[in-house]
């Protein structure tokens, strides 16, 4: 079988140059410059530059113009964002490739980023072919005979789409899919940590079709940012990040439209019923993929004090069986964080448990970015292992006598994104799905279960609007009644 790895490099290093998406045309940043490290080695990799305040407000006139102009109508865009999956399918060796050296993915995970964008951009182009408005019966009102009104479903403008680096291709497409479906142009400003995934992304969507000024990529920070948050023709902002930098951004939206998916500690639970043979691989994986650095990863697992015994046995022996390590070798199931900076903050979290009486009973030393797949027990509220989102490779077990007690303390957290709870009784399903006030309860699932196509999005700090390419495209455009008299 050919070895994929030296075209994908080829692919990857077009980029190097001509970085920026302005006007329908790649071209090289003129702003600050951008290392992209390999996050195993450490080693730079690629460099590109910013964009400067100018290119910046360059792309925001040609998003603007390219709006006014008109976008496709809906069966081409549909059909735009189908011939996008096909390349994305076509080009998985060069994704694959770019997300283990600036995300530090091992391959399954970085091909499970490649499966579910294909997915999310064909449900975008199903969307973009039936959004519709609805009939209003005016003429059951009083005085209102002969009088017709229906609904349309017109696109926003100019979206601005934030990304992180954890999820650089489907939550970037969950983004920018949705927004071209429903018409809009956009502006995309991915994690300087991972840009190499975006341009792949928008090279695909810009090659099947995607109309000039319709979708441009900026990188960047600082004055140019904020220059773009300001400006008033940016009409919607499709962020997902902190909830500390989501509340900056919503301060400055002003009267804008928004959708923030922001911060989460995640929560799941074991009761006492629950199918352990069928739950804790599930909750393994969902804790330690990625290193843990996602917004739903089991962080906190609440078991009923009955099965805490097996539990702690037979989750710790998965632990230790999880190959961790260099994100290029095929057998790596738990690749590197994001930067070594990272790494030190959670390895000083996880002491700083244990010095407090927490145990370790899986873990092991640091080594440059890489934190051993790490399982705790006996930690207490006050650790910030459990009161702060880790995003790390951290799982916290905690014990709970009574359902009610367990749904407080998920309650308990500022944050509300997702829960899972494995139990086999109705009672206590309904219990969680009524009480937990967070975006998503999954019942046998963990909290970190998604499908691209539900509404995704959370409550309290964890921020408000909802992914998923229905719900999106819906939050993308506003209602016009239209109304006729005979």
């Amino acid at each position: 079988m050919r070895d994929p790895a030296p075209e994908a490099e080829s692919f990857l290093a077009s980029f190097e140059a001509r970085a920026l998406l302005l006007g329908g045309r790649w071209t090289a940043g003129e702003g600050d410059e951008i290392v992209v490290r390999d996050r195993f080695s450490l080693a730079p990799h690629t460099t590109l530059r910013g964009a400067s305040p100018a290119q910046a407000a360059a792309m925001i006139e040609a998003a603007e113009a390219a709006f006014r102009a008109g976008p496709p109508n809906a069966h081409e865009r549909g059909a735009i964002l189908q011939r996008a999956a096909e390349l994305v399918a076509a080009r998985s060796a060069a994704f694959v490739r770019a997300m283990q050296v600036e995300a530090g993915f091992p391959a399954q995970d970085a091909m499970g980023e490649v499966r579910r964008c294909i997915e999310t951009l064909r449900l975008s182009a199903e969307e973009a072919r039936r959004l519709t408005g609805e009939m209003v019966p005016l003429e059951g009102a009083p005085g209102q005979a002969g009088r017709l009104g229906f609904t349309m479903r017109v696109p926003l403008g100019v979206v601005l789409a934030i990304t992180p680096f954890n999820s650089p291709l489907n939550t970037v497409t969950h983004k920018i899919a949705p927004a071209f479906a429903a018409g809009n142009a956009t502006i995309l400003k991915p994690s300087s940590n991972t840009p190499l995934t975006a341009c792949l992304l928008a090279d695909a969507l810009h090659e099947a079709g995607v109309p000039a000024g319709l979708l441009s990529v900026l990188h960047g920070g600082g004055e140019m940012l904020r220059g773009v948050i300001d400006d008033a023709r940016v009409r919607y902002f499709a962020f997902t990040g902190s909830t500390g930098v989501g509340q900056l951004i919503q301060a400055a939206a002003g009267l804008r439209r928004t959708q923030m998916e922001l911060g989460s500690i995640a929560f799941t639970l074991l009761c006492e019923d629950a199918d352990l043979d069928a739950a804790l691989p599930k909750i393994a994986s969902a804790a330690y993929r990625k290193a843990g650095q996602v917004c739903t990863s089991v962080q906190r697992l609440l078991v009923h004090r009955a099965i805490l015994p097996e539990v702690t046995e037979r989750l710790a022996a998965m632990t230790r069986d999880l190959p961790f390590g260099d994100p290029h070798d095929a057998a790596t199931v738990v690749g590197p964080l994001i930067s070594e900076r990272e790494a030190e903050r959670v390895e000083a979290w996880i002491d700083e448990a244990v010095a407090a009486g927490a145990r370790r009973l899986v873990g092991g030393a640091r080594k440059g970015a890489v934190v051993p797949p790490t399982l705790l027990a006996d930690v207490v509220p006050e650790m910030r292992v459990t009161n702060c989102e880790i995003f790390g490779p951290v799982l916290c077990l905690e014990p709970f006598d009574a359902l009610e007690e367990a749904i407080a303390r998920v309650n308990s957290t500022p944050f509300g994104l997702a829960t899972g709870i494995f139990t086999n009784r109705l009672d206590a399903a309904f219990a969680a799905a009524r009480q937990l006030e967070v975006g998503g309860v999954h019942v046998n699932e963990t909290s970190s279960s998604r499908v691209d196509m539900m509404p995704y999005g959370g409550s309290k700090d964890s921020g408000f609007g909802r992914e998923g390419p229905h719900y999106a495209v819906r939050e993308m455009t506003e209602e016009r009644i239209i109304t006729f008299r005979a």
